[in-house]
């Protein structure tokens, strides 16, 4: 009789192990850990028998790390996906196609613009591959308490590149001894700093099918405006000068009046200037050649892998990890949430009310959006190793007076295309 029980019980429980589910999720997130792991238990508690199991690393460890787990074919079922990685992963088979999942989603309740990073091709029409989490894009950033010490009117929408000129120079300050004190303006060669403006004055820095680097007109203009910034009005540091700052950190610390970064750093911005000083945010100014804005906005996704045994289990905890569960406070200042219920908690949630205009986002939603996001893109764009050639690397020597902006555009450009030839052969 008893081993009769025993035969049973082991049974059952051999039953109960067959019949539950396992969900490996991997963020780049650690920081709201505890947030996650509240709302992970209330998906846990939606559905009974699954457990998902997650970890955390910040990004400088989660990318080796979850590219040493593609290589070993061991990727956990749900993970964090970047805009600048998401097409090379797509490209080498690592992600689920999602959008047979995607039939009864209701896309009006969620910022669908953002959306075509996700899609492949493309456009509208191609599969969906992540789903956004939130979404981000760079911004005008400028020290008010400077603007009114120095007499000059806040940025205003109708901006031109000769308007923000003006103010740049009023806003270089120098001592008596003609060091300058506050420069009017602070850029580097890195992305979020410079594709704002090309694309800001209509310009290009990809071909129509995205497989070559090739820079138009519009984008050179827009390149030399910002190199004479540097060398020619000497209203902006060279990069050398700050070599011993963070990037992030020039603008909050008061070392210049304006700053064009992506608006993530708001959140830094609030912890390093406090009360020290009053500033806000603005779009970028408008070039010469754009008859319109266009905002270079992207957004961070949650993707499943392509060799997950519960993909359909992966899509609902991707549905609820992207959707209204989730609270303001797992969201940094400046992201705008994918689902737009939460967007006016996130928003509104500093008390400082800086930015005032942090409303901002939501314009930049509502307008054409365009990125260089290509497979490679962190090798040509100089964030992995680029042997010196990469466009970030190439522009900080234009920057620091030691090459032609001539000569950079014609570096960065035959080695980005020897990169992008190992993707795409035949353009």
């Amino acid at each position: 009789m008893k081993s009769r029980f025993l035969i049973a019980s082991i049974t059952l429980a051999l039953l109960g192990l067959a019949s539950a589910q396992t969900l490996r999720y991997f963020s780049w997130e650690p920081n709201i850990t505890e947030q996650t792991n509240a709302l992970i238990k209330q998906f846990e508690a939606a559905h009974p028998g699954v457990k998902v199991q997650f970890e955390a690393d910040p990004p400088n460890q989660y990318w080796p790390k979850m590219s040493a787990l593609a290589a070993a074919h061991k990727l956990p079922d749900v993970f964090y996906m970047s805009s600048g990685y998401i097409d090379e992963w797509q490209t080498n088979g690592l992600l689920a196609d999602l959008q047979p999942f995607t039939k009864n989603v209701d896309w009006s309740q969620y910022f669908t613009g953002v959306l075509s990073t996700a899609r492949f091709p493309h456009g509208a029409n191609g599969d969906l591959y992540a789903v956004p989490i939130d979404w981000v894009g760079p911004v005008l950033y400028y020290n008010k308490t400077a603007f009114d010490k120095a007499g000059v009117a806040y940025p205003s929408a109708n901006w031109t590149w000769n308007d923000f000129l003006d103010a740049a120079k009023k806003l270089t300050v120098r001592d008596a001894n003609g060091k300058v004190t506050q420069w009017g303006f602070w850029a580097y060669g890195r992305y979020a700093h410079i594709e704002p403006w090309v694309f800001q004055n209509d310009g290009h820095i990809l071909n129509a099918a995205r497989t070559r680097i090739q820079v138009d007109a519009n984008a050179t203009a827009a390149l030399k405006f910002l190199a004479d910034l540097v060398n020619v009005d000497k209203v902006a540091p060279a990069p050398k000068l700050m070599s011993g700052v963070n990037q992030q950190d020039v603008f909050p610390q008061g070392l210049a009046a304006m700053w064009v970064d992506g608006s993530w750093n708001i959140a830094n911005n609030r912890k390093i200037i406090g009360d020290k000083f009053q500033w806000d945010i603005a779009m970028v100014p408008r070039g010469p050649a754009a008859t319109s804005d266009t905002a270079y906005t992207w957004p961070d996704m949650m993707a499943v892998s392509a060799n997950s045994k519960n993909k359909e289990l992966a899509w609902e905890f991707v549905q609820f990890m992207t959707g209204t569960a989730r609270p303001a406070d797992t969201y940094l200042a400046g992201t705008v949430p994918f689902a737009k219920a939460t967007e006016e908690a996130v928003l509104k949630s500093d008390a400082s009310n800086q930015p005032a205009h942090e409303s901002l986002m939501l314009e930049l939603g509502k307008l054409p959006s365009r990125t260089t996001f290509t497979p490679k893109w962190s090798e040509w764009r100089g964030y992995s190793a680029a042997g010196g050639g990469g466009m970030n690397g190439e522009l900080d020597k234009v920057f620091n007076g030691q090459e032609s902006l001539a000569d950079a555009i014609a570096a960065f450009t035959s080695y980005g295309n020897q990169v992008l030839a190992r993707v795409y052969p035949n353009p």
